[in-house]
Protein backbone atom coordinates (compact mmCIF):
# COMPACT_ATOMS: atom_id res chain seq x y z
CA UNK A 1 0.00 0.00 0.00
CA UNK A 2 1.06 3.92 -0.61
CA UNK A 3 2.91 4.68 2.34
CA UNK A 4 0.91 7.69 2.17
CA UNK A 5 -2.18 6.46 2.51
CA UNK A 6 -0.95 3.94 5.09
CA UNK A 7 0.35 7.05 7.03
CA UNK A 8 -3.33 8.53 6.48
CA UNK A 9 -4.81 5.33 7.63
CA UNK A 10 -2.63 5.40 10.69
CA UNK A 11 -3.62 8.57 11.76
CA UNK A 12 -7.12 7.82 12.24
CA UNK A 13 -6.34 4.98 14.44
CA UNK A 14 -4.86 6.93 16.60
CA UNK A 15 -8.02 9.48 16.71
CA UNK A 16 -10.39 6.00 18.31
CA UNK A 17 -10.16 7.95 21.83
CA UNK A 18 -11.01 11.54 20.22
CA UNK A 19 -13.45 10.35 18.54
CA UNK A 20 -15.17 8.43 21.20
CA UNK A 21 -15.48 11.37 23.44
CA UNK A 22 -16.89 13.72 20.46
CA UNK A 23 -19.45 11.30 20.49
CA UNK A 24 -20.54 10.93 24.01
CA UNK A 25 -21.08 14.57 23.59
CA UNK A 26 -22.96 14.58 20.74
CA UNK A 27 -25.10 11.92 21.72
CA UNK A 28 -26.03 14.00 24.50
CA UNK A 29 -27.16 16.80 22.81
CA UNK A 30 -30.97 16.09 22.09
CA UNK A 31 -31.39 16.81 18.12
CA UNK A 32 -35.12 14.70 17.79
CA UNK A 33 -36.84 16.21 14.62
CA UNK A 34 -38.90 18.48 15.82
CA UNK A 35 -36.75 19.82 18.54
CA UNK A 36 -35.30 22.61 16.29
CA UNK A 37 -33.09 24.26 19.00
CA UNK A 38 -31.49 20.97 19.54
CA UNK A 39 -31.06 20.19 16.07
CA UNK A 40 -29.53 23.76 15.15
CA UNK A 41 -27.46 23.29 18.17
CA UNK A 42 -26.03 19.78 16.83
CA UNK A 43 -25.77 21.95 13.39
CA UNK A 44 -23.47 24.33 14.69
CA UNK A 45 -21.31 21.38 16.53
CA UNK A 46 -20.70 20.00 13.50
CA UNK A 47 -20.09 23.35 11.59
CA UNK A 48 -17.08 24.20 14.14
CA UNK A 49 -16.23 20.33 13.88
CA UNK A 50 -15.84 20.48 10.45
CA UNK A 51 -14.49 24.36 10.17
CA UNK A 52 -10.79 23.34 10.01
CA UNK A 53 -11.49 21.74 6.32
CA UNK A 54 -11.57 24.82 5.08
CA UNK A 55 -14.54 24.42 3.02
CA UNK A 56 -17.48 26.70 2.56
CA UNK A 57 -19.80 26.33 5.26
CA UNK A 58 -24.04 27.32 5.09
CA UNK A 59 -26.32 26.73 7.76
CA UNK A 60 -30.17 26.64 4.95
CA UNK A 61 -33.10 27.59 6.78
CA UNK A 62 -36.03 24.98 5.15
CA UNK A 63 -40.01 24.91 4.98
CA UNK A 64 -42.03 23.80 7.87
CA UNK A 65 -43.07 19.86 8.08
CA UNK A 66 -46.69 19.54 6.97
CA UNK A 67 -48.40 17.05 8.90
CA UNK A 68 -51.93 15.92 10.36
CA UNK A 69 -53.54 16.87 13.25
CA UNK A 70 -55.83 14.56 15.45
CA UNK A 71 -58.83 17.00 14.48
CA UNK A 72 -58.06 16.12 10.86
CA UNK A 73 -56.91 19.99 10.26
CA UNK A 74 -53.23 20.45 8.10
CA UNK A 75 -50.89 20.90 10.39
CA UNK A 76 -47.64 22.81 10.01
CA UNK A 77 -44.20 21.76 12.23
CA UNK A 78 -40.85 23.75 11.92
CA UNK A 79 -37.64 21.99 11.54
CA UNK A 80 -34.01 22.57 11.81
CA UNK A 81 -31.68 24.35 9.57
CA UNK A 82 -29.90 22.10 7.22
CA UNK A 83 -25.86 22.33 7.19
CA UNK A 84 -24.15 22.46 3.33
CA UNK A 85 -20.40 22.47 3.12
CA UNK A 86 -18.83 22.67 -0.41
CA UNK A 87 -14.94 22.01 -1.42
CA UNK A 88 -13.08 22.43 -4.74
CA UNK A 89 -16.64 22.77 -7.18
CA UNK A 90 -14.60 22.26 -10.37
CA UNK A 91 -12.29 19.79 -9.35
CA UNK A 92 -12.23 16.58 -11.44
CA UNK A 93 -14.30 14.19 -9.44
CA UNK A 94 -16.81 15.23 -7.18
CA UNK A 95 -18.67 13.07 -3.79
CA UNK A 96 -20.96 13.77 -2.12
CA UNK A 97 -20.79 13.02 1.49
CA UNK A 98 -24.47 12.73 3.45
CA UNK A 99 -26.16 12.13 6.93
CA UNK A 100 -28.45 13.82 9.12
CA UNK A 101 -28.47 15.64 12.30
CA UNK A 102 -31.63 14.91 13.40
CA UNK A 103 -32.65 11.39 15.62
CA UNK A 104 -36.09 9.76 16.62
CA UNK A 105 -35.49 11.02 20.50
CA UNK A 106 -37.92 13.97 20.83
CA UNK A 107 -36.99 17.00 23.58
CA UNK A 108 -39.27 14.87 26.81
CA UNK A 109 -38.20 11.17 25.53
CA UNK A 110 -36.91 9.27 28.54
CA UNK A 111 -33.61 8.57 26.27
CA UNK A 112 -31.40 10.97 27.05
CA UNK A 113 -28.44 10.36 27.98
CA UNK A 114 -25.07 8.13 26.59
CA UNK A 115 -23.49 5.89 28.80
CA UNK A 116 -20.40 3.19 27.89
CA UNK A 117 -20.96 -0.01 29.32
CA UNK A 118 -17.75 -1.04 28.44
CA UNK A 119 -15.16 0.46 26.54
CA UNK A 120 -16.15 -0.77 23.45
CA UNK A 121 -19.81 0.22 23.25
CA UNK A 122 -21.43 3.07 23.44
CA UNK A 123 -25.16 2.91 24.56
CA UNK A 124 -26.64 6.55 23.92
CA UNK A 125 -29.21 8.55 21.03
CA UNK A 126 -27.71 8.58 17.86
CA UNK A 127 -24.47 6.82 18.72
CA UNK A 128 -25.34 4.65 15.54
CA UNK A 129 -27.90 6.35 13.54
CA UNK A 130 -26.18 8.41 13.11
CA UNK A 131 -24.22 10.57 15.38
CA UNK A 132 -21.14 8.60 15.21
CA UNK A 133 -21.55 8.06 11.05
CA UNK A 134 -20.99 12.09 11.34
CA UNK A 135 -17.18 11.07 12.65
CA UNK A 136 -16.44 8.53 10.27
CA UNK A 137 -17.47 11.22 7.40
CA UNK A 138 -15.02 13.32 9.22
CA UNK A 139 -12.06 11.21 9.34
CA UNK A 140 -12.15 10.44 6.03
CA UNK A 141 -12.59 14.00 5.21
CA UNK A 142 -9.51 14.80 7.07
CA UNK A 143 -7.75 12.04 5.59
CA UNK A 144 -8.39 12.84 2.18
CA UNK A 145 -7.46 17.33 3.01
CA UNK A 146 -4.28 15.91 4.59
CA UNK A 147 -3.46 14.21 1.41
CA UNK A 148 -1.02 15.25 -1.39
CA UNK A 149 -3.74 14.13 -4.26
CA UNK A 150 -6.75 16.68 -2.34
CA UNK A 151 -7.24 18.94 -5.57
CA UNK A 152 -8.31 15.94 -7.64
CA UNK A 153 -11.50 15.30 -5.56
CA UNK A 154 -13.99 18.32 -4.88
CA UNK A 155 -16.68 17.19 -2.26
CA UNK A 156 -19.78 18.48 -1.02
CA UNK A 157 -21.55 17.80 2.42
CA UNK A 158 -25.38 17.77 3.26
CA UNK A 159 -26.40 17.10 6.99
CA UNK A 160 -30.32 17.50 6.32
CA UNK A 161 -32.53 17.78 9.82
CA UNK A 162 -35.30 15.68 8.65
CA UNK A 163 -34.18 12.30 7.75
CA UNK A 164 -35.89 10.54 10.09
CA UNK A 165 -39.34 12.15 9.00
CA UNK A 166 -38.88 11.30 5.63
CA UNK A 167 -35.87 14.62 4.12
CA UNK A 168 -39.10 16.41 2.72
CA UNK A 169 -37.99 19.75 3.91
CA UNK A 170 -34.22 19.29 2.24
CA UNK A 171 -35.52 17.20 -0.62
CA UNK A 172 -34.46 19.86 -3.10
CA UNK A 173 -31.07 20.25 -1.52
CA UNK A 174 -30.63 16.11 -2.03
CA UNK A 175 -31.35 16.84 -5.55
CA UNK A 176 -29.13 19.51 -6.23
CA UNK A 177 -26.25 17.29 -4.26
CA UNK A 178 -27.31 14.68 -6.83
CA UNK A 179 -26.88 16.70 -10.38
CA UNK A 180 -23.44 17.99 -9.71
CA UNK A 181 -21.73 14.95 -8.04
CA UNK A 182 -20.23 11.73 -9.53
CA UNK A 183 -20.72 9.24 -6.56
CA UNK A 184 -22.36 9.36 -3.44
CA UNK A 185 -21.23 8.09 0.58
CA UNK A 186 -23.95 8.32 2.97
CA UNK A 187 -23.29 7.52 6.63
CA UNK A 188 -26.12 5.45 7.87
CA UNK A 189 -25.07 3.10 10.60
CA UNK A 190 -23.89 -0.34 8.74
CA UNK A 191 -25.78 -3.67 9.43
CA UNK A 192 -25.28 -5.14 13.02
CA UNK A 193 -23.13 -7.84 10.96
CA UNK A 194 -21.03 -4.71 9.45
CA UNK A 195 -22.45 -5.91 5.89
CA UNK A 196 -23.77 -2.89 3.38
CA UNK A 197 -27.42 -2.24 1.74
CA UNK A 198 -27.41 -3.35 -1.61
CA UNK A 199 -31.17 -2.68 -2.80
CA UNK A 200 -33.71 -1.05 -0.89
CA UNK A 201 -37.63 -0.96 -0.92
CA UNK A 202 -39.05 2.55 -1.33
CA UNK A 203 -41.43 3.96 1.37
CA UNK A 204 -44.33 6.23 1.37
CA UNK A 205 -46.58 7.95 4.49
CA UNK A 206 -50.12 8.61 4.04
CA UNK A 207 -52.61 10.15 6.25
CA UNK A 208 -56.45 9.35 5.79
CA UNK A 209 -58.95 11.80 7.07
CA UNK A 210 -62.86 10.28 7.39
CA UNK A 211 -65.48 12.58 8.24
CA UNK A 212 -69.47 11.39 9.55
CA UNK A 213 -72.05 12.55 10.86
CA UNK A 214 -72.21 13.40 14.83
CA UNK A 215 -75.40 12.59 16.54
CA UNK A 216 -76.96 11.75 19.69
CA UNK A 217 -76.35 7.76 20.58
CA UNK A 218 -78.78 7.18 22.07
CA UNK A 219 -81.87 9.87 20.95
CA UNK A 220 -80.81 10.57 16.90
CA UNK A 221 -78.12 7.41 16.38
CA UNK A 222 -79.88 6.63 13.27
CA UNK A 223 -79.16 10.05 11.93
CA UNK A 224 -75.23 9.85 13.17
CA UNK A 225 -72.52 8.43 10.37
CA UNK A 226 -70.16 6.94 12.63
CA UNK A 227 -66.11 7.77 11.61
CA UNK A 228 -64.25 5.13 13.45
CA UNK A 229 -66.62 2.44 11.37
CA UNK A 230 -65.69 3.55 7.94
CA UNK A 231 -62.52 4.13 8.81
CA UNK A 232 -62.73 0.27 10.65
CA UNK A 233 -63.83 -0.86 6.94
CA UNK A 234 -60.66 1.57 5.00
CA UNK A 235 -58.18 -0.25 7.29
CA UNK A 236 -59.58 -3.52 6.99
CA UNK A 237 -59.25 -3.43 3.18
CA UNK A 238 -56.42 -2.13 3.00
CA UNK A 239 -54.80 -4.22 5.76
CA UNK A 240 -56.06 -6.87 3.40
CA UNK A 241 -53.87 -5.63 0.25
CA UNK A 242 -50.50 -7.37 1.81
CA UNK A 243 -49.76 -10.27 -0.01
CA UNK A 244 -51.46 -9.31 -3.01
CA UNK A 245 -48.54 -8.03 -5.16
CA UNK A 246 -44.89 -9.17 -4.91
CA UNK A 247 -42.59 -6.98 -2.27
CA UNK A 248 -45.59 -4.17 -1.38
CA UNK A 249 -46.10 -3.72 1.90
CA UNK A 250 -48.88 -2.04 3.88
CA UNK A 251 -48.81 -0.81 7.53
CA UNK A 252 -51.51 1.18 9.28
CA UNK A 253 -49.66 2.28 12.25
CA UNK A 254 -51.65 5.18 13.42
CA UNK A 255 -55.08 5.93 14.54
CA UNK A 256 -57.56 8.35 16.24
CA UNK A 257 -60.91 9.24 16.77
CA UNK A 258 -64.46 9.72 18.84
CA UNK A 259 -64.10 10.93 22.16
CA UNK A 260 -67.75 10.66 24.63
CA UNK A 261 -69.29 7.45 24.17
CA UNK A 262 -72.42 8.97 23.67
CA UNK A 263 -71.61 10.99 20.40
CA UNK A 264 -71.30 9.12 17.20
CA UNK A 265 -67.79 10.18 16.19
CA UNK A 266 -67.81 12.26 12.92
CA UNK A 267 -64.08 12.29 12.77
CA UNK A 268 -61.28 9.68 12.61
CA UNK A 269 -57.67 10.34 11.52
CA UNK A 270 -55.19 7.01 10.60
CA UNK A 271 -51.82 7.09 9.58
CA UNK A 272 -49.83 3.92 7.85
CA UNK A 273 -47.27 3.38 5.44
CA UNK A 274 -46.58 1.56 2.22
CA UNK A 275 -43.14 -0.21 1.82
CA UNK A 276 -42.25 -1.00 -2.40
CA UNK A 277 -40.00 -3.33 -4.04
CA UNK A 278 -40.11 -1.66 -7.72
CA UNK A 279 -41.47 1.77 -9.27
CA UNK A 280 -44.53 0.05 -10.55
CA UNK A 281 -45.45 -0.56 -7.31
CA UNK A 282 -46.34 2.79 -6.40
CA UNK A 283 -49.06 3.26 -9.64
CA UNK A 284 -50.49 0.12 -8.36
CA UNK A 285 -50.81 1.02 -4.99
CA UNK A 286 -52.22 4.88 -5.81
CA UNK A 287 -55.36 2.93 -8.00
CA UNK A 288 -55.88 0.46 -4.77
CA UNK A 289 -56.40 3.68 -2.62
CA UNK A 290 -58.57 5.54 -4.92
CA UNK A 291 -60.59 2.69 -5.36
CA UNK A 292 -61.09 1.87 -1.25
CA UNK A 293 -61.54 5.97 -0.96
CA UNK A 294 -64.21 5.65 -3.87
CA UNK A 295 -66.29 2.68 -1.50
CA UNK A 296 -66.27 5.19 1.72
CA UNK A 297 -67.68 8.35 -0.32
CA UNK A 298 -70.05 6.49 -1.51
CA UNK A 299 -71.63 5.76 1.51
CA UNK A 300 -74.44 8.60 2.38
CA UNK A 301 -72.99 11.28 5.27
CA UNK A 302 -69.45 10.27 4.53
CA UNK A 303 -65.89 12.03 3.22
CA UNK A 304 -62.54 10.33 3.08
CA UNK A 305 -59.53 12.55 2.14
CA UNK A 306 -56.15 11.56 1.64
CA UNK A 307 -52.11 13.44 2.40
CA UNK A 308 -48.85 12.27 2.43
CA UNK A 309 -47.16 9.79 -0.67
CA UNK A 310 -44.17 8.18 -1.17
CA UNK A 311 -40.95 9.83 -0.92
CA UNK A 312 -38.52 7.41 -0.82
CA UNK A 313 -38.55 5.75 -4.82
CA UNK A 314 -36.87 2.22 -4.71
CA UNK A 315 -33.39 1.36 -4.96
CA UNK A 316 -32.62 -1.26 -7.45
CA UNK A 317 -29.07 -2.11 -8.06
CA UNK A 318 -27.67 -0.74 -10.91
CA UNK A 319 -24.43 -0.63 -12.75
CA UNK A 320 -23.17 2.17 -11.57
CA UNK A 321 -24.00 1.00 -8.01
CA UNK A 322 -22.57 -2.39 -8.58
CA UNK A 323 -18.91 -0.99 -9.47
CA UNK A 324 -18.92 1.35 -6.43
CA UNK A 325 -20.11 -1.30 -3.82
CA UNK A 326 -16.93 -2.89 -6.08
CA UNK A 327 -14.72 -0.18 -4.81
CA UNK A 328 -15.43 -0.27 -1.29
CA UNK A 329 -15.43 -4.08 -1.33
CA UNK A 330 -11.94 -4.20 -2.16
CA UNK A 331 -10.97 -1.67 0.11
CA UNK A 332 -12.73 -3.68 2.37
CA UNK A 333 -10.48 -6.50 1.67
CA UNK A 334 -7.36 -4.76 1.94
CA UNK A 335 -8.46 -3.65 5.48
CA UNK A 336 -9.12 -7.14 6.43
CA UNK A 337 -12.72 -6.05 6.65
CA UNK A 338 -14.97 -9.03 4.58
CA UNK A 339 -18.13 -6.77 3.11
CA UNK A 340 -21.27 -8.07 1.98
CA UNK A 341 -24.08 -6.24 0.32
CA UNK A 342 -27.84 -7.18 1.93
CA UNK A 343 -31.09 -6.11 0.20
CA UNK A 344 -33.08 -4.55 2.83
CA UNK A 345 -36.87 -3.24 3.48
CA UNK A 346 -35.37 0.21 5.05
CA UNK A 347 -34.74 3.08 3.12
CA UNK A 348 -33.32 6.41 3.35
CA UNK A 349 -31.39 9.45 1.90
CA UNK A 350 -29.35 7.27 -0.59
CA UNK A 351 -33.08 6.37 -1.86
CA UNK A 352 -34.18 9.54 -3.19
CA UNK A 353 -30.29 10.10 -4.08
CA UNK A 354 -30.53 6.72 -6.28
CA UNK A 355 -33.25 8.05 -8.05
CA UNK A 356 -31.97 11.93 -9.01
CA UNK A 357 -29.24 9.48 -10.74
CA UNK A 358 -26.11 9.76 -8.20
CA UNK A 359 -24.72 6.08 -7.45
CA UNK A 360 -24.30 5.71 -3.66
CA UNK A 361 -23.52 3.18 -0.67
CA UNK A 362 -25.70 4.71 1.85
CA UNK A 363 -24.78 2.97 5.04
CA UNK A 364 -20.82 3.40 5.21
CA UNK A 365 -21.72 4.94 9.10
CA UNK A 366 -20.46 2.65 12.48
CA UNK A 367 -21.09 -0.51 13.29
CA UNK A 368 -24.17 -0.71 15.91
CA UNK A 369 -27.77 -1.66 16.73
CA UNK A 370 -31.11 -1.75 18.18
CA UNK A 371 -31.55 2.11 16.19
CA UNK A 372 -34.63 3.89 16.86
CA UNK A 373 -35.02 2.36 20.15
CA UNK A 374 -33.92 2.82 23.90
CA UNK A 375 -31.20 0.12 23.71
CA UNK A 376 -29.70 2.07 20.59
CA UNK A 377 -25.53 0.80 20.68
CA UNK A 378 -22.74 1.29 18.66
CA UNK A 379 -19.26 -0.53 18.65
CA UNK A 380 -16.05 2.08 19.27
CA UNK A 381 -13.58 0.45 17.43
CA UNK A 382 -15.88 0.65 14.38
CA UNK A 383 -15.41 4.42 14.17
CA UNK A 384 -11.56 3.42 12.94
CA UNK A 385 -12.33 0.53 10.87
CA UNK A 386 -15.42 2.91 8.49
CA UNK A 387 -13.41 6.02 8.71
CA UNK A 388 -10.31 4.13 6.99
CA UNK A 389 -12.96 2.42 4.49
CA UNK A 390 -14.38 5.81 3.47
CA UNK A 391 -10.49 7.24 3.34
CA UNK A 392 -9.11 4.22 1.63
CA UNK A 393 -11.67 4.80 -1.16
CA UNK A 394 -11.25 8.58 -0.95
CA UNK A 395 -7.70 8.50 -1.50
CA UNK A 396 -6.98 6.06 -4.60
CA UNK A 397 -9.44 7.39 -6.10
CA UNK A 398 -7.71 11.21 -5.42
CA UNK A 399 -4.13 9.79 -6.03
CA UNK A 400 -5.28 7.87 -9.70
CA UNK A 401 -4.57 4.26 -8.34
CA UNK A 402 -8.28 4.16 -8.82
CA UNK A 403 -10.72 6.18 -11.62
CA UNK A 404 -14.13 6.69 -11.58
CA UNK A 405 -14.54 8.11 -15.36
Amino acid sequence: MNPEIQNALQRIAESQTRMREQLIEFSNINSGSFHVAGVNRFGAAMQELLAPLAASSELIALDDFQATANDGNALRKPIGKALRLRQRPDAPLQVFLGGHLDTVFAADHPFQKCAAPDEDTLHGPGVADLKGGLLVMHAALGALESSPWREQIGWEVVLNPDEEIGSEGSAALLREAAARNHIGLIYEPSFPNGNLAGERKGSGNFDVIVRGRAAHAGREHHLGRNALRAAADFIAALDALNGQREGVTINPGFVHGGGALNVVPDCCVFKFNVRTRIAEDQDWMQQQLEQLMAQVNARDGYQIALRGGFTRPPKPQTEANRRLSTMIGDCGKALSMPLAFEATGGCCDGNNLAAAGLPNIDNLGVVGGAIHSDQEHMRVSSLVERGQLSALLLLKLASGEWRWH
